[in-house]
């Protein structure tokens, strides 16, 4: 019961410790936090194992006990400082650790959730064998080309008509089921504009590997403009009839 109120309210995070923007711009933010970690704690550890590898090395003088001092398995080292720093080693990887969980969940939730933009624009997909159809809130549909305008979140309503496909777009790293009779929702912004590519990644027949779309980030007037011609009829019914 907490949990599913926790995702239906999200925690609003307003600081910049969590990645706002486009899905781009959050995983290229989760890489960098997770590079830079690792980074330091390899160069930690190891720097740490080559520092003591140094000092305790043979013919050093160091680290020679009297043999029954030594302690037994299973038991804390005892010496100056007692196991203080076993405990100091232990809060500090726990901090890290707890601190790094909490970051990514909430920058994951915020990837699910969306920006809950007012503005966004809502397009439904449908994949079919061995396609993609688009319908827009004026009810016009394209197939196999989306247009979108750059810097506003497109809100998708992903479904198929005959078998499971998934539809994702790498280079805006959205990607999502489209399962018969059901459907599946996932958003994406792009900051610039040009052509991008959106493909099935679900195997779905002979003609999977030519299930492709082209995704169009076009100028936000020059969307505008588009937009405005266009009306109920389907791309490709407009063709037929000129054909």
């Amino acid at each position: 019961m907490s949990i599913q109120l926790l995702l239906s309210n999200p925690i609003p995070i307003q600081s910049g410790l969590v990645p706002r923007g486009s899905r781009v711009t959050v995983f290229e933010n989760i890489f960098v936090v997770f590079l830079v970690l690792g980074t330091l704690v390899g160069v930690v550890v190891i720097g740490y194992m080559v520092y003591n590898a140094y000092k305790y090395r043979d013919g050093s003088g160091n680290g020679k006990e009297d043999p029954e001092g030594r302690p037994i398995l299973g038991e804390l080292p005892t010496g100056d400082s007692g196991g203080r720093k076993l405990a100091t080693s232990f809060f500090m990887s726990m901090v890290i650790v707890v601190s790094l969980v909490s970051w990514t969940y909430l920058t994951l939730l915020y990837v699910e959730e969306g920006p809950q933009d007012q503005d966004s624009i809502d397009v439904e997909v449908e994949g079919y064998q061995f396609g993609w159809r688009f319908t827009y809130p004026n009810g016009h549909t394209t197939d196999g080309v989306l247009r979108v305008p750059a810097g506003q979140s497109v809100e998708l309503t992903v479904t198929s008509a005959d078998v499971f496909h998934n539809f994702g777009i790498p280079d805006l790293r959205v990607k999502t089921d489209a399962i018969p009779g059901q459907e599946t929702e996932t958003w994406f912004l792009a900051e610039e504009t040009g052509t991008y590519t959106a493909q099935c990644y679900e195997l779905c027949g002979s003609g999977h590997s030519y299930m492709a779309a082209e995704v169009i980030v076009m100028p936000p007037d020059e969307y505008e403009e588009w937009y405005e011609s266009t009306g109920n009829e389907s791309e490709s019914a407009s063709m037929e009839a000129t054909a």
